[in-house]
């Protein structure tokens, strides 16, 4: 009897530590996989984007909608963001972006306009590592600075600103005859731009279409400032224009175009804004000239910065390629804000709104100052 019970006792022991030795790692490797993809997963170090200005932020126009594009990449994509702003006097530009390149932490430096294309060109195959976004213009693939595949790694943003000039075109020969305050029965509008560049000119011709496709009558007062930071100059002109009889002007000249705001609320007369809306980012200031913008002609930097960023981060980017932006992508378009809203008849709404379709259907062709 005490045999057996001894028997038992040891053979429930071995049962005892058979159950043990089978089970217990069942669960002990899940254990260590899960934290490894937690810890990996929380050490992903963030995109680092350098936004780089070959001018100063301020202007309310075009490299403002950059940096909110940029902000928005921070704020949404948690991204790191830094902004140099160069100045305005072009001899440093070269240097600043040298050393930009060459010194700052990053992962994707951004840089706009076509002033900057051959600094580009000269940097970006000497970071291979490095990403590069340039808007408003593209280097050239084909030629000798990125030969060989050199700027593989970099992509190039464009803007169809001759479809949305277009709309504006539109608007501003439908809205120059109207019975309302400021307007004279002359079919006169004008249009005051920066320098006399192809991507200006092309704002120009777009706009000049759409006028004369509403009313092959009108009259296109076309200036420019020579200049980029002149309010006053961008003032002068404007009141120069009003004078001849124009309604309304569309300013395509950065921070010179406040000076366009200016003269039109002192005259009485409008004006059209460029590349964001103008008319809602400064009516906190001064609501007297917001009243006076009529709509803007947005060139959605913000939104293309935003979309490439978005692209790079899931690997569908197209380094090494230039994409041009229109109405149908998002690119350009018209503001239809409140102050849209209140002083443009239902007829002109219908027709800016027929002539954008139209555009997107392809069965309007705009012209384009680029050959």
């Amino acid at each position: 009897m005490q045999r057996t019970r001894l028997f038992l006792m040891s053979l429930l022991a071995i049962i005892a530590l058979v159950v043990v030795a089978c089970g217990a790692p069942a669960a002990a490797p899940q254990a260590p996989a899960a934290s490894s993809d937690t810890g990996a997963a929380a050490s992903a170090p963030p995109l680092r984007i350098l936004h780089f200005v070959n001018g100063v932020l301020g202007d309310k126009s075009f490299f403002d909608s950059a940096q909110r594009g940029v902000q928005r990449a921070a704020d949404e994509l948690g991204a790191e963001i830094k902004t140099i702003e160069a100045g305005v006097d072009p001899t440093g530009w070269e240097a600043a972006l040298v050393d930009a390149a060459a010194n700052e932490e990053y992962d994707i430096l951004i840089v706009g306009t076509f002033q900057m294309v051959e600094y580009l060109e000269k940097i970006a195959p000497q970071y291979p590592d490095k990403k590069f976004f340039l808007y408003d213009a593209p280097v050239n693939y084909e030629g000798e600075a990125c030969a060989a595949n050199k700027c593989a790694n970099v992509y190039s943003i464009l803007y169809k600103q001759n479809e949305g000039s277009y709309l504006a075109g539109v608007y501003a020969a439908a809205m120059t005859t109207q019975a309302m305050e400021g307007m004279n029965p002359d079919p006169i509008i004008g249009s005051i731009g920066g320098q006399e560049i192809p991507v200006i000119l092309d704002f120009m011709v777009g706009y000049e279409q759409g006028a004369k496709d509403t009313n092959p009558d009108i009259q296109v007062i076309r200036q420019f400032a020579g200049g980029w930071n002149d309010p006053a100059k961008g003032k002068e002109l404007a009141k120069a224009q009003y004078s001849q009889g124009a309604d309304i002007v569309f300013q395509i000249a950065g921070g010179t175009g406040q000076g366009v705001f200016e003269a039109a609320a002192e005259d009485g007369k409008y004006a059209i804004g460029v590349d964001s809306d103008q008319a809602l980012i400064i009516e906190e200031a001064n609501p007297e000239q917001a009243a006076r913008i009529l709509t803007s002609m947005m060139k959605n930097v913000d939104n293309s910065i935003f979309r490439g960023v978005q692209k790079h981060l899931d690997g569908t980017l197209p380094y090494g390629a230039a994409e041009a932006l229109g109405i149908a992508e998002g690119g350009v378009g018209l503001a239809r804000n409140k102050f849209y809203d209140a002083s443009t008849p239902d007829e002109v709404k219908a027709l800016v709104d027929a002539a954008e379709q139209k555009i997107i259907n392809g069965e309007i062709t705009v012209a384009t100052a680029f050959q």
